[in-house]
């Protein structure tokens, strides 16, 4: 762009103009970017940031988009559940069990996506990832009934289940040990943009169209993944050192290596925590929008202003979270966020009857704690693995988790018509007391180097 290439020296390579990003080696490419992390302020608000470098930030922004739209995908699902029950006639149970096959099939792909990871890459894993669950989603908008809906929603799981574990994965290897944890943990927030963004698009649609046909625009306007896609493909790459491990080990992806007695421990108790703490999310994330008309007798617009408070509070929560998982260290701050958390629930579906503001007020909260519990999940994980089956690994247990936990739900679903949908949220509750168990198995891994 109009400068005078350097002259060759005894320190700088002899070139006609200056190398591109895609001409350098991996190697050339690591010894750039850690040039560029030296001479930043790793130090400040941002420093987590800027210590990735150029092509850590871009891994970066891939793993966000992807998972705020992996999130806006999932929420178009509990969003439409009032207008779905009535337009297929579905009692509670049903609705529930929607949910639940989401989950449970999400715990196939996450695990498959773990291995696709470890195998070919974290890039090209993401990329069928975030694929999947927009191809799916929008199926989900022609469904001519109950059953197909269940299998769209079913295959959207693959998608859906695979995705996260897949981003942090990526982005973990890019991190160093002193930010990881706040890093992961911003990564963590975009599922809360993703859930703002559908509760926005939720509140437009049901606004100006009938029911009938707004639960399928909302479906529809999933395919906005593949934009990203596009962009992946061309912008993200895997870490090179995570590239030059993979590439030497023989036994990547495999899923025997994560239950041989080395992991067996680590890989037992990592999905007794999964299961407590996506239980206890799950159950919310699921019935607090059904919660609030049914139980609280909201409208669209009004149950859209509570879900911005508790939206709100988990944006903060996961920023926060990620924060006090680098300094607190990974077990300490679950421990704390799940206490938080099972007591918001309590408190929150115990408000009387007509303080609906102190309701709202409290979204805040609970927002908050159930989100921040999640921050150390992404460093957490990837920490307890090494890297020829930290894909594996971190899919496994994070999504075998989640199907697990998915059981909550449906409890709370086939729970709701007799002791109503806020008594049955008492489940959630539950599921955080599990997740303080489970960290009796487990090891600190604040500070510790990805091997």
């Amino acid at each position: 762009m109009g400068t005078t290439p350097p002259t060759p020296s005894a320190t700088t390579p002899a070139a006609s103009s200056s190398p591109t990003d895609t001409e350098r080696t991996d190697t050339e490419r690591t010894d750039v970017e850690r040039t560029d992390v030296e001479r930043t302020d790793t130090d400040g608000a941002l420093g987590w940031l800027r210590a990735l470098g150029p092509r850590g930030r871009r891994a970066f922004a891939g793993a966000f988009g992807g998972y705020a739209l992996d999130s806006y995908d999932y929420f178009t699902l509990p969003l439409s559940m009032v207008a779905l029950a009535a337009y297929f006639g579905l009692n509670s149970g049903q609705t529930g069990l929607i949910t639940t096959v989401t989950l449970v099939v999400s715990a196939v792909g996450g695990a498959a996506a773990g291995v696709i990871a470890d195998r070919i890459g974290r890039v090209r894993a993401l990329m069928i990832t975030v694929a999947t669950y927009a191809v799916f989603t929008v199926a989900c908008g022609f469904a001519p009934d109950y059953e197909t809906l269940l299998v769209f929603r079913a295959l959207q799981g693959l998608g859906f289940g695979g995705e996260w574990a897949v981003g942090a994965v990526l982005v973990a290897e890019y991190a160093s040990a002193k930010h990881r944890g706040r890093t992961l943990g911003a990564v963590q927030s975009a599922w809360a943009a993703g859930w703002g963004l559908a509760v926005i698009v939720y509140t437009l649609v049901f606004q100006f169209l009938d029911a009938n046909l707004a639960w399928r625009v909302m479906f529809w306007t999933g395919a906005l993944p593949a934009l990203l896609v596009v962009w992946v493909r061309r912008r993200v790459q895997d870490a090179p050192k995570a590239v030059e491990k993979l590439d030497t080990s023989d036994r990547k992806g495999s899923f025997v290596k994560i239950f041989r007695p080395g992991l067996l421990r680590t890989t037992l108790f990592a999905v007794l925590l999964s299961t407590g703490v996506q239980g206890g999310y799950y159950t919310l994330a699921t019935w607090v929008p059904t919660y609030l008309k049914s139980d609280r007798g909201l409208t669209v617009v009004n149950t859209g202003a509570y879900l911005a408070f508790l939206i709100s509070g988990a944006f903060i929560g996961y920023l926060t979270g990620g924060h006090l998982t680098d300094r607190l260290g990974r077990k300490r701050t679950i421990v704390l966020f799940a206490v938080l958390s099972a007591v918001c629930i309590l408190v929150y579906t115990h408000i009387p009857d007509g303080a609906n503001t102190l309701l709202l007020v409290l979204g805040f909260p609970l927002g908050f704690c159930m989100s921040a519990i999640f921050s150390g999940f992404g460093s957490f994980l990837s920490e307890l693995y090494p890297t020829a089956v930290r894909g594996t690994g971190q899919g496994f247990t994070y999504n075998t988790g989640r199907a697990v936990g998915a059981v909550f739900p449906t409890l709370v679903g086939f729970l709701a018509d007799s002791w109503g949908v806020g008594g049955a949220l008492v489940f959630g509750a539950i599921g955080y007391a599990l997740a303080v168990v489970a960290l009796l198995g487990l090891p600190e891994t604040r500070g510790r180097e990805l091997l």
